[in-house]
């Protein structure tokens, strides 16, 4: 279902824990940056829309919102939107931070125990709205800061050019659910890492057949005359198991005499590089993307 307006009366009128995950891209605390999407077909702006907008995100208009907070909102948000109210006064970046914490507040009440949220922002309030989130969510449901390159170079007068911006990930609980993203490995780490080749191509490299500590089970027995015991460490898998990697010619053998066996790990068996917290391989965003 597609809502057209406010959301915050519309999450109101939500049930507790029926969401399972929110990606909120709310308007930047960013001047008049956000009229392009108040504009008809025709060109024209609405104005009606822009006095709405200007009339909630900017003080006095969101002076009845702080007030709401501060006496009936979360203990956690009562105090802490009072410190900022008056460490940073009354201005548009407080009624920002007011119309923000009101919605965020709705929205971590809607999550599931096992949701997430993604609030993506930019560096001009990301570190108040940790604050805020911080109080909302709980500190230790904080997972990330993910910083995303979202545009070529920028130009800018006395100061590094403009050209990340933030999304702040939150579970709703340490239930959330995650689900592993992997990225393909780029040219320099398999050249680097997986350097010996077999004959059909595929690219392998070394990697240990044993592990630290001995044990008194099947992974602690001599295997091809080889006792790792002696050396404080125990096999990976059974010698079976030894046996059979053997046979599939995955164990790599030393020329030099009493060199220790090594497991060939090759690079198509891998699952890739798991996601990180910077992005920096999506291209930059413009009016044809």
């Amino acid at each position: 279902t597609l809502y057209y307006g406010d959301n915050l009366p519309i999450l109101r009128e939500i049930a507790r824990e029926r969401v399972d995950l929110v990606y909120l891209d709310p308007p930047f605390n960013s001047n008049r940056s956000y009229n392009v999407l108040f504009r008809s077909e025709s060109g024209q702006e609405s104005e009606a829309q822009i006095k709405a907008f200007d009339d909630t995100w900017h003080w006095p208009g969101a002076a009845e919102t702080y007030y709401e907070l501060v006496t009936r909102g979360p203990l956690g948000v009562r105090g802490i939107v009072g410190a900022l109210h008056e460490a940073i006064g009354e201005n548009q970046m407080m009624a920002y931070l007011v119309m923000m914490a009101a919605r965020l507040v709705e929205l971590h009440r809607v999550l599931k125990p096992t949701g997430s949220l993604y609030l993506h922002c930019d560096p001009t309030a990301s570190h108040y709205l940790k604050v805020v989130m911080d109080s909302i969510f709980g500190a230790g449901n904080f997972l990330t800061e993910i910083i995303w390159k979202r545009t070529s170079a920028h130009s800018s007068a006395r100061r590094p050019g403009p050209v990340h911006d933030v999304i702040l990930l939150y579970g709703k609980s340490p239930a959330y659910v995650w689900n592993q993203i992997y990225q393909p490995y780029d040219s320099d780490y398999l050249e680097t890492f997986f350097d010996h080749p077999d004959p059909d191509g595929r690219r392998w490299k070394r990697t240990d057949l044993t592990g630290a500590g001995t044990r008194n089970g099947e992974t602690g027995k001599p295997w091809r005359g080889l006792d790792v015991t002696s050396k404080g460490r125990h096999w990976a898998v059974p010698p079976t198991e030894l046996d059979r990697l053997d046979a599939d010619g995955q164990i790599h053998w030393p020329t030099k005499e009493g060199g220790m066996p090594r497991l060939k790990q090759y690079a198509d068996e891998m699952p890739g590089v798991p996601l990180q917290d910077v992005w920096t391989d999506i291209p930059p965003m413009h009016n044809l993307a």
